[in-house]
């Protein structure tokens, strides 16, 4: 059985992993600026990398819990997780006091 404590590392862990690679980091901008719901080509036509790649990218940003997919027919749509990626995002700060 794995403690709160163990949970919310692991959580932070990553996120962070997934916030690592610059390309990422810019998907998250991306589907932001398009609202917080962006489909799979939207994304990749930002991108210059082959659409292996930026799956891989899209896969790591998944698993973290990251980014949510609906898919819609044939189109997969990304969403942020807004609740986790700021749940993680002050957590972190809260370590730290500053004045």
């Amino acid at each position: 059985m794995t403690t709160r404590a163990e949970r919310e590392i692991t959580e932070l862990e990553g996120v962070f992993r997934a916030l690592a690679h610059r390309v990422r980091r810019h998907i998250m901008i991306v589907v932001e600026a398009g609202g917080g719901r962006v489909s799979a080509g939207a994304i990749a036509d930002r991108f210059a990398h082959t659409w292996p790649t930026t799956s891989r990218h899209l896969k790591v940003l998944e698993v973290s819990g990251l980014l949510q997919i609906e898919t819609v027919g044939r189109e997969r749509f990304y969403s942020i997780d807004y609740a986790l990626l700021f749940r993680v995002g002050r957590g972190w700060f809260d370590n730290f006091d500053v004045d």
